[in-house]
């Protein structure tokens, strides 16, 4: 079979060594953020990305080679393997190819090939594909094969026909280059369903529509097949079909004096029309929806990651609000660990209009805890609640601000059983309440608990494969949480969960003892976690941190394998630990070359002297609060030529949306981000950038917002 090292070296640009090394420790149970941080010598310091796309053409040409088994075993049961097949199956590093090489061996239901096999015909198609009978007539040449199923030498004719159109269809070099003709010089094609002509829909644009196989965006692919999925469009792909009968003809047809040279005409046109158009389309439209859904998932992810990774508040008091009308405004004291001290409801807005009664609450507590921040549900009533924390600012005490936080996602995790089984007895919309107040002091902590598709930064999301979708999102919620570090005191067992070599089971595990012991006071201390052992200790125990522990390191990013060396260290400074951590006048005499041995390379020793510089370093952004403009909190308060501040809240491949306060986001196309040419959004802004943009048109009917980043310059 195929050397496997070697494919993925060549695929992904990587050394064979490197490759080995890598399969070899996810063989051994290591877990992809432990082998991108603390395995950079074994693996010639790969990062993340490169060791993902290492697993997962491992895992590709390992389904390969099993399938390859399947098909060789079916084909040896057949007696049909020869030795020129056995190589053609044994060489291909393509699913689809592979599948291509079966399709003449695969067990077939019963087509019109099949039935003229079973009435004797098979004979006939061979001796007309010979072409070696350039005299008399086919139907002289077709009576011999009349029988009782056979009644005339049309039907004999009819019958080798499709068995020669099958010949064509299985025809695995013919089914290549088709796919090459569909891709290069094909179109889909979209129509309106007859019974929607005439209907307004999303899908107006696309009511007589094309564009070439190559070169359609994602998105545009993404919204035909949702057309057709949702009965709205017919989709086709579309070929210059007499250039590929031509070319089939030149293929097949050997001797054009041949008297069967007409009906092989036939037979490719019939195999071409009623066989592999349908059946190269299917494969050519599967192959765009792959495509497609890589490329969405893949921006999901990219802005997944820029909403976990957002800039926290941190250790902070404040006061969640999830705003309401007439159910009034959810009010969740928080204290600086994001633990409940109180809740209660205002009601300020119409049609109550409480608000000298909100205002005193809203001032007693801030007096009582203390509290500089307040956090407000950018949802419905999310800037009317704004304006009356923001008109009454002044009454409360001048140094309070008033932060928007995105509450996508809220409503669901605060029905959810892990929000339940936090707050058993609090109402939904308080539980609501402390996630919006919790976003603020930590995004990432928070929004670990919901399920990433619930956050609202996707494209065509529900579209994409689910499947690829959950494992792509939750590699980027693992890549985040291991980035950051987790708290191993404080974090909830949903944040446990994404650290690695820990999962859901043991999370639950490391919590229920913390409840039972107390806090832990060393890393050590994990071993006597019940089903924690070895293994998942090495994985998990660089990225987990003890604040104010026994020992200062165990708030690091440093392995406890490497303790020795920072010991040693610590030796030969004569210095201790306290001394060393942040003194970058000590940290600069260490002489690496020193302390460099097999088990402890360059790449180790550079991330541990980084650590002992900032230990516990907190990789995400300083947080900034940014404010809406006051006097715009409508969409009929819009006009074009504003120019006001927003919070990016989605990136996709033709632009960014942008929350300006209005409830309803505004678009910036592509062509608005940048004064210069961009082929990738994400290249100029990320979900939560704080942006300036210039209202470029507004419809208030369709609730649509243009913006222009670069007009706003």
């Amino acid at each position: 079979m195929m050397n496997i090292t070697r494919l993925i070296a060549e695929d992904c640009s990587i050394a064979e060594k490197s490759v080995q090394n890598t399969i070899r420790l996810f063989d051994d149970g290591a877990t992809v953020p432990f082998i991108a941080r603390y395995r950079k010598e074994v693996t010639g310091n790969l990062d993340e990305t490169q060791i993902r796309d290492i697993k997962e053409r491992h895992t590709y040409y390992t389904e390969l080679n099993e399938r390859k088994e399947t098909i060789i075993a079916s084909i040896k049961e057949q007696d049909a393997l020869t030795e020129n097949l056995l190589r053609k199956i044994e060489s291909t590093t393509s699913k689809t190819e592979l599948e291509d090489i079966y399709l003449p061996y695969k067990p077939k239901r019963k087509t019109r090939a099949v039935i003229a096999r079973e009435k004797g015909l098979e004979p006939l198609a061979k001796r007309m594909m010979a072409q070696q009978d350039v005299s008399g007539s086919a139907d002289t040449l077709a009576a011999s094969f009349i029988t009782n199923d056979v009644p005339d030498t049309e039907a004999a004719l009819n019958g080798a026909r499709d068995i020669i159109a099958e010949w064509v269809n299985e025809d695995s070099a013919v089914r290549q280059r088709l796919r090459q003709i569909f891709f290069q010089n094909g179109s889909i094609c979209s129509a309106v369903k007859k019974d929607k002509k005439g209907e307004p829909s999303k899908f107006e644009q696309y009511y007589d529509f094309q564009e070439a196989v190559k070169s359609i965006p994602s998105h545009r692919a993404l919204a035909l097949f949702r057309g057709e999925n949702e009965d709205f469009l017919s989709l086709s792909i579309e070929v210059p079909r007499d250039t590929i009968i031509t070319e089939l003809n030149n293929r097949f047809i050997k001797n054009k004096r041949c008297i069967f040279a007409a009906h092989i005409e036939n037979a490719v046109s019939d195999a071409f029309q009623r066989l592999l158009h349908p059946s190269i389309s299917t494969d050519i439209r599967q192959e765009l929806k792959e495509k497609a859904d890589l490329t969405a998932i893949d921006t999901f992810a990219k802005n997944l990651r820029t909403i976990l990774l957002a800039p926290p508040l941190g250790a902070q008091p404040v006061i969640a609000l999830d705003p309401g009308f007439r159910t009034g405004i959810k009010t969740a004291v928080l204290d600086a660990t994001g633990r409940l001290l109180e809740h209660t409801a205002i009601y300020p807005l119409a049609p109550h209009s409480k608000t000298d009664e909100a205002h005193d609450i809203i001032q007693s507590l801030i007096k009582r805890y203390a509290i500089k921040y307040i956090a407000v549900g950018n949802g419905t009533a999310g800037r009317e609640t704004e304006a009356f924390i923001r008109d009454h600012s002044k009454l409360f005490r001048n140094d309070i601000q008033c932060v928007m936080v995105n509450e996508s996602g809220a409503s669901i995790y605060s029905v959810s059983d892990k929000a339940r089984e936090e707050f058993p007895d609090l109402d939904a919309t308080v539980r609501g309440a402390v996630s919006i107040g919790r976003r603020l002091q930590d995004p990432l902590a928070e929004l670990v608990k919901i399920e990433p598709r619930s956050l609202g930064v996707g494209q065509y999301q529900h579209d994409v494969n689910q499947n690829l979708l959950r494992s792509k999102l939750d590699d980027e919620v693992e890549h985040c949480v291991n980035l950051v570090g987790v708290d191993l005191n404080t974090a909830s067992a949903d944040l446990l969960s994404y650290t690695a070599g820990i999962g859901p089971k043991l999370a639950q595990e490391i919590v229920k003892y913390r409840s039972e012991n107390g806090q832990f006071s060393s890393r050590k201390e994990l071993m006597s976690v019940p089903r924690l052992g070895a293994k998942a200790f090495e994985q998990c125990a660089g990225f987990l941190r003890i604040r104010n522990g026994k020992n200062p390191l165990d708030a690091s990013a440093i392995h406890p394998e490497s303790y020795p060396i920072v010991e040693r260290i610590l030796r030969d400074l004569k210095a201790s630990i306290t001394d060393i951590m942040g003194n970058e006048r000590l940290i600069s005499s260490i002489r690496k070359e020193q302390y460099v041995s097999e088990t402890t390379g360059v790449h180790t020793l550079n991330d541990i002297i980084a650590e002992l510089l900032k230990p516990g370093r907190d990789p995400r952004k300083s947080f900034e609060a940014v404010a809406f403009r006051e006097d715009i909190r409508e969409i009929t308060d819009l006009q074009p030529g504003m120019v006001l501040p927003g919070i990016v809240t989605n990136v996709t491949n033709f632009g960014a949306f942008v929350d300006i306060g209005v409830h309803q986001d505004g678009l910036v196309h592509i062509s608005e981000l940048a004064n210069s040419y961009i082929s990738d959004p994400h290249d100029i802004v990320s979900t939560g950038d704080p942006v300036t943009v210039k209202v470029v048109s507004v419809d208030t009917v369709r609730k649509r917002v243009s913006l222009s980043m670069k007009q706003a310059t």
